[in-house]
């Protein structure tokens, strides 16, 4: 049996849809969340994990299931805010640099040692990085962090475990269409289009591919 795939974030909505995406394709899947439980996961599913704990997540990766190694690790945890910089709560810029890098952070140190030589690993980073724009100040510097993260372990891992990132532009899930009602959500990134990069990028296909930051902005 092939080695399986960690995708971290995985109850949540874009985590489910990577999963599912993984499993059609043939790949064995190891789900770890905060979430105590993730319905009809398509595999294994660790829950209850805390990835911004250092310790926590390499107690999830040091489990008696994944003692095989692991082929490959898509970074899907993560979040967004939207506050002004005048406005918005300090707090806010250290709580989505934890969710967003440190848990990209924590579950990569975790999982290189159990990723053999062409294993790989995909972040979440976000086309807004180019450039940021009102109440996004918190979450774009976050995001940078999630680019620049990338890059520099693509370089120290090179050569053994591939690193890239996707830059999505808005996705189009219900929480962004409940919260963004007057825009042009047909124009969005569907999930199931960024599952099917992000898959490409854990692939045999892109073995060439390493401290690429690949934008997927649809057709906005």
């Amino acid at each position: 049996m092939s080695k399986p795939i960690a995708v971290t974030g995985a109850a949540g909505f874009l985590g489910s849809v990577v999963a599912r995406h993984l499993a059609a394709a043939g790949h064995a899947v190891v789900g770890i969340d905060l979430a105590a439980q993730a319905p009809d996961f398509p595999g294994l599913f660790i829950g209850g994990v805390d990835l911004t704990d250092s310790a926590a997540t390499a107690a999830a990766f040091a489990r008696p299931e994944l003692s095989g190694g692991l082929a490959g690790l898509a970074n899907i945890a993560g979040g967004f805010r939207w506050e002004t910089v005048m406005d918005g709560s300090p707090d806010s810029w250290d709580f989505l640099y934890r969710i967003n890098v440190r848990t990209a952070l924590n579950a990569s140190r975790a999982a290189v040692p159990l990723l053999g030589a062409g294993g790989s690993i995909v972040n979440v980073g976000a086309a807004a990085t180019l450039k940021a724009g009102m109440g996004m100040g918190a979450y774009t510097a976050s995001k940078s962090g999630v680019a620049r993260l990338t890059e520099a372990l693509a370089a120290e891992l090179k050569g053994q475990v591939r690193v890239n990132a996707v830059l999505p532009s808005v996705i189009d899930t219900p929480v962004n269409r409940a919260d963004m009602g007057d825009a042009d959500a047909p124009k969005w990134v569907t999930p199931k289009e960024l599952a099917a990069v992000i898959g490409f990028l854990l692939s045999d296909a892109a073995s060439a591919v390493t401290g690429a930051c690949i934008p997927v902005v649809g057709r906005v």
